[in-house]
């Protein structure tokens, strides 16, 4: 099968992580996949949600919008509509456990991480580029509490990146744009830490239900394109990246 861009079935769009993006954010990115950029920024608060008052431990959570213009057409924004849709409110809770499933909670102490992503430009993804731009922006939040002498080091186990993968008239690809998306006969959105442990999987058939033969295939292509996606994590962060896992026992250099 020949891609519309003229990648590999197997091959990552360009991605390009812009570290400290936002002036007054704690942590913030814009990461761009292809012609998809996110902005992912983190922001702490020092409360938490009524359900951890007193219990010492912290908590993450994510919010994700799309800018009117970052579609062909305009979109409405959530707000003029008076409420928040389905889409939206399921994207923000993939966001936020991909985050907390990496995160020691009883390190953060009684704070809350919150990460805001606005998709300024879509063209598929958007979703795996929050997680994945999100966990950059996590991390140098984090750094500066420990900087502060907040926090004695960052209190994340494990890196955690998404991709998208798919099937595409018969074929398995990997990282869709919109216009693979759009027309694949099944869609796939994965999240795995570098230990090569899942955090989610959301498979759908479009057109045609799929083997365990093909789920197994796609698995693989997302394995290895969020093997690449995690190594572009750790050369954005740099030194930063080292102290990953430290406070923690699942993830090893």
């Amino acid at each position: 099968m020949q891609r519309n861009d003229g990648r590999g079935l197997g091959e990552l769009r360009p991605v390009k992580i812009t570290r400290n993006y936002l002036k007054y954010a704690e942590g913030s990115c814009l990461i761009e996949i292809g012609e998809t950029k996110v902005i992912c920024s983190a922001s702490v608060e020092e409360r938490v949600p009524h359900f951890l008052k007193d219990t010492g431990t912290g908590w993450v959570t994510a919010e994700y919008g799309m800018l009117p213009r970052s579609t062909k057409k305009r979109i409405l924004r959530e707000a003029a509509k008076g409420k928040m849709g389905g889409r939206t409110q399921e994207i923000q809770r993939i966001i936020g456990r991909c985050l907390r499933a990496v995160t020691r909670f009883e390190a953060l102490g009684e704070r809350t991480i919150w990460m805001d992503c606005d998709v300024i430009q879509a063209d598929g993804g958007t979703r795996t580029a929050a997680i994945t731009g999100s966990f950059v922006a996590l991390i140098d939040a984090l750094a500066e509490l420990q900087k502060e002498h907040i926090l004695d080091s960052i209190p994340v186990t494990d890196f955690v990146a998404a991709v998208s993968v798919g099937i595409c008239k018969g074929e398995p690809v990997l990282d869709l744009n919109y216009e693979e998306d759009s027309k694949a006969e099944v869609d796939m959105n994965v999240a795995m830490t570098a230990g090569g442990e899942f955090v989610e999987i959301q498979g759908t058939a479009e057109s045609r239900p799929f083997s365990k033969e093909q789920m197994e295939d796609l698995l693989g292509l997302a394995k290895n394109g969020i093997g690449k996606l995690v190594e572009l994590q750790k050369q954005t962060l740099g030194k930063k990246a080292l102290q990953i896992g430290k406070d923690g026992t699942r993830y090893c250099h």
